[in-house]
């Protein structure tokens, strides 16, 4: 709101007014309505408003003592003897045309053992002062109350236990003659804070409506100071100044221009010589303490710097808020990404500028609001220390002279220096600290930074035309951050990395500004190899010039020459000189051998066209071990641009020549978290050039080989489907594979568990196999061999395997096959005895175990019966099978048991043998 809240005294007596509109007195109106706050206006005395200023009146039950206004919601909060009263800032809409702003008292907190000084309102939290205590809160929203009968006042539970600072504040209170007590100097934050010993009870002045907050207490912060001492006796000029609460908002976007999101919030306090800012938003926290020079009078905190004036000095300080709110808006903003300046950092003096008698401050955008009064009497005498005695009745004496007569008042509008000004001063500041390489420099332009950094957060700068400019310094300080961790030797030497990288340098233009050209440098700093190592490691679309790339090399050959086959791989390094390279390892080899070094040299031999080398380095190592070194260096096989894996050279290579060790390299990757299953898929499509939706053989292989060493359930059953599904398509499809598969199907039943023995009734029903199918006998066993094994989801492959259902002798044992995984013994066995019934029995002899043994005689004896009595002997099949079949019943039933499934009108010579079998072996047993 657009408002000016005085304290006013008139005939010893206080008022607390509100000026609206105020702004068409300077337009040269003078015009002025006085009305009391809550006070509904008539309609044709509103349309007046519009020009003329309105002084409200807020009636007070007690004198005010002193006032503060909610910078987020323009709300208000006045401070009185043992109370606080909250006015909501409210919108009349009189008309369309017409929007009146008044207050409505809604809140009152009466606090108990706490002389108000100064108070400070701020988005619901509330910091007040006394002579040397401080105490911040909180009012939290409270779910609402099914009783409405429940009273608005609500009493903040007192303290389990006080604080250990000597007697109450009650007994504090009593007049003594000749000594004043002391409590202890206490700091409480967050929960403990509760024990301060200052009790507060809530009550509402609304009307109650289904839309009244009702609010709690949350105490955030007590600190309580003590008096200076000094060998002259008892110093009572010790007492708290210039309490203020500072919002922070959310970093300035186009789409949330209309809306300020508060971020963070601070709470800044002061003694004569020392300050303190504390965070008091998502952490209770001290973050900056403030050492003046002199005396201070009163200070004023921006985001940007704190204003101290003292009886002769206008000092400004750094301030940490940018840092602290920074770090509320990203929690991961200290990584390799992105850094910020720790919140810890000393402060800084900007500068001081002499002034004669100031009295107080305020701030306004890029404004100091400066009051200052000369003084007649002799500075000297001013100067000199006067003991004062330690009685209390000497506070009672004070001369008060008529201010409006007083000469020498004047007031100061003081421009600050823009942001992008001062920040190109502390640039060319640090420069004279840049030889030495002390931490001095990066101190600077870490301050330089900051203050950037907090102008880009401040909502008003998004409609300013140095946007663009405070962009461009963001990221040319992080630059020159990033150039002093590169080059000065600290122990925070990562940081160049997340500076540079939110500099928006190439890795060109890095080298270019630390490397001379010409220069020839033995050592370099850790901070610098930090950054080239990560920069090399990550999947950068940015390819280094061969003479950088060469640099590159030698400067890890000086450095670091563990990491020159991990150099050499990275996408960066493209345009790097093989025979330097090799010449380098070469080096390196003699002192530290390796696999991975091995396959960079031989990587590098391709790149040359020298295959003899190639061959010599690939020989130096079984096939095994090689296939594991790829792990120690994924990036010889494959590398990423624009997020999608692409084959190297060498993998092409070894595609031709290798197959076997490039799918062994990449199911190693697999398992050692290298490469995911969806990013192997698309190695082999575009390794062998296919589209998106066919499935290279050597995908297939890949498939095969990771279903013999994986261990995850939820990729193995992947695995499964893939390959059924690949199998299917192919003899649906007749389609041979495009190159010979690296491993049969007897390969895969020996070493894989997941592929198991194919069943006897199964190879009995193949055994009549077409011609057609002897192509595709591989894809057919393995198929088979799987759904032998107990290990697919027949369910979730069900879908697959039915497009084979009608392909011959084929179709018939995956079908059979499907039936018997699901349990559906009889469903198989009417379909054995339908398409090929001297298979039945051996089928019946293999799956029907245990409890499903009964299937033979409940089953199998009858349908065999009754199909041979329609056929007679033109099924030779049959009768076969059902002789086999009666004699296998024959030895697990009892006589009487198996007599009673013989048909009645069956021939006695056919089942006379059987049955006498039957006899004997009970007989026997």
């Amino acid at each position: 709101g657009d408002y000016l809240v005085t304290i006013e005294e008139k005939s010893k007596a206080t008022f607390l007014r509100a000026y609206m509109n105020w702004r068409c007195m300077s337009a040269g109106s003078s015009r002025v309505c006085v009305r009391m706050v809550g006070h509904k206006m008539e309609e044709s005395y509103s349309e007046t408003l519009k020009e003329q200023m309105s002084i409200v009146e807020m009636p007070l039950s007690d004198p005010p003592l002193c006032v503060s206004c909610c910078p987020v919601n323009g709300d208000l909060l006045v401070g009185c003897k043992n109370k606080l009263v909250m006015f909501c800032l409210k919108y009349l809409v009189i008309n369309q045309n017409l929007t009146v702003l008044d207050f409505e008292r809604s809140l009152i907190l009466h606090v108990d053992n706490l002389i108000t000084a100064e108070v400070a309102f701020c988005a619901r939290h509330i910091a007040i002062t006394t002579e040397l205590d401080v105490l911040i809160l909180k009012l939290e929203l409270v779910e609402q109350s099914a009783d409405r009968t429940e009273q608005c006042a609500r009493r903040i539970n007192t303290l389990e236990k006080p604080v250990d600072g000597g007697p109450s504040t009650h007994a504090l209170q009593l007049e003594l003659d000749e000594f004043i007590i002391c409590q202890k100097p206490v700091e409480l934050l967050g929960e403990e804070s509760k024990l301060c010993e200052i009790p507060i009870t809530l009550e509402s002045t609304e009307l109650p409506t289904e839309d009244t907050k009702r609010f709690q207490v949350c105490y955030l912060l007590f600190r309580r100071f003590t008096p200076d001492q000094s060998p002259f006796g008892f110093c009572e000029e010790t007492k708290l100044h210039s309490v203020q609460l500072l919002p922070v908002y959310q970093t300035a976007h186009e789409e949330t221009e209309n809306k300020r999101e508060l971020l963070s919030l601070f709470c800044f306090f002061s003694l004569p010589y020392v300050g303190y800012l504390y965070s008091v938003g998502k952490l209770v926290e001290l973050i900056s303490t403030y050492q003046y020079s002199e005396k201070s009078e009163q200070a004023v905190l921006t985001p940007q710097f704190l204003h101290v004036i003292t009886s002769e000095n206008l000092q400004c300080f750094t301030v940490r808020c940018s840092a602290a709110a920074a770090r509320d808006e990203d929690p991961y903003i200290d990584t390799t990404v992105k850094a910020c300046p720790p919140v810890a950092l000393d402060v800084c003096t900007l500068r001081m500028q002499l002034f004669i008698g100031p009295r107080a401050i305020c701030h306004f955008k890029n404004h100091i609001i400066l009051l200052t009064k000369a003084d007649t009497e002799d500075i000297t005498e001013r100067r000199k220390p006067t003991r004062r005695m330690l009685s209390r009745k000497a506070d009672g004496i004070k001369s008060r002279t008529n201010s409006e007569s007083e000469p020498g008042w004047n007031l100061y509008i003081i421009n600050t220096v823009s942001t992008i000004q001062l920040y190109r001063e502390m640039v060319d500041y640090s420069r004279t600290y840049e030889n030495v390489k002390t931490e001095s420099c990066i101190h600077l332009l870490s301050e330089a930074h900051l203050l950037v950094r907090a102008a880009i957060m401040d909502p008003s700068s998004l409609k300013s035309d140095e946007k663009e400019e405070l962009l461009s310094a963001f990221r040319e300080s992080c630059a020159f951050l990033g150039d002093c961790y590169s080059r000065f030797d600290t122990k925070d030497y990562h940081l160049a990395l997340p500076y540079y990288r939110m500099s928006g340098l190439s890795m060109t233009e890095v080298l270019e500004r630390l490397i001379s050209e010409g220069e020839e440098v033995q050592t370099y700093a850790r901070g610098f190899i930090f950054y080239l190592t990560h920069s090399l490691s990550e999947d950068l679309n940015e390819e280094l010039s061969k003479e950088s790339a060469n640099k590159v090399l030698q400067i890890f050959y000086l450095a670091d020459p563990v990491q020159l086959p991990h150099v050499l791989c990275s996408p960066c390094m493209k345009n790097v000189c093989p025979l330097t390279a090799v010449k380098y390892l070469q080096k390196v080899e003699k002192i530290m051998p390796s696999v991975v070094l091995t396959l960079t040299k031989a990587f590098m031999a391709l790149k040359m066209g020298d295959l003899m080398m190639y061959e010599h380095e690939m020989d130096s190592y079984k096939e095994t071990i090689l296939a594991c070194g790829f792990i120690g260096q994924p990036k010889l096989l494959r590398q990423r641009k624009e997020g999608i894996v692409v084959p190297t050279e060498f993998a092409v290579h070894l595609k031709e020549m290798q197959p076997g060790l490039l799918v062994a390299a990449i199911v190693a990757l697999h398992e050692n978290s290298k490469i995911k299953l969806e990013e192997a898929d698309a190695f082999f499509k575009m390794l062998c050039s296919n589209s998106e939706n066919t499935i290279p053989q050597l995908l297939v292989d890949f498939w095969e080989a990771l279903l013999v060493v994986c261990s995850q359930e939820e990729i193995l059953q992947e695995l499964l489907l893939r390959v059924t599904s690949q199998y299917v398509w192919r003899l649906s499809k007749q389609q041979l594979p495009e190159t010979k598969p690296l491993k049969t199907a007897e390969d895969l039943i020996n070493s894989c568990n997941h592929f198991g023995l194919i069943f006897p009734w199964v190879t009995s029903i193949m055994s009549v196999e077409s011609p057609s199918n002897e192509d595709y006998h591989d894809d057919i066993s393995k198929l088979q061999s799987l759904l032998c094994s107990q290990s697919i989801s027949i369910a979730s492959a069900l879908p697959v395997l039915e497009h084979l259902a009608e392909a011959g002798n084929v179709g018939l044992t995956i079908h059979v096959l499907c039936k018997t995984r699901l349990g559906k013994y009889e469903e198989a066995i009417d379909e054995l005895l339908k398409r090929c019934p001297d298979a039945a029995v051996l089928y019946a002899q293999h799956e029907l175990k245990d409890d499903n043994r009964a299937v033979l005689w409940n089953k199998l004896l009858p349908e065999l019966c009754k199909r041979t009595r329609l056929t007679g002997k033109d099924c030779p099949a049959l009768i076969s099978s059902l002789k086999e079949t009666l004699s296998v019943v024959a030895m697990e039933l009892e006589l009487r048991d198996f007599l009673s499934l013989l048909p009645e009108d069956g021939t006695a010579a056919f089942f006379l043998p059987h049955l006498l079998h039957c006899s004997q072996r009970r007989l026997l047993t």
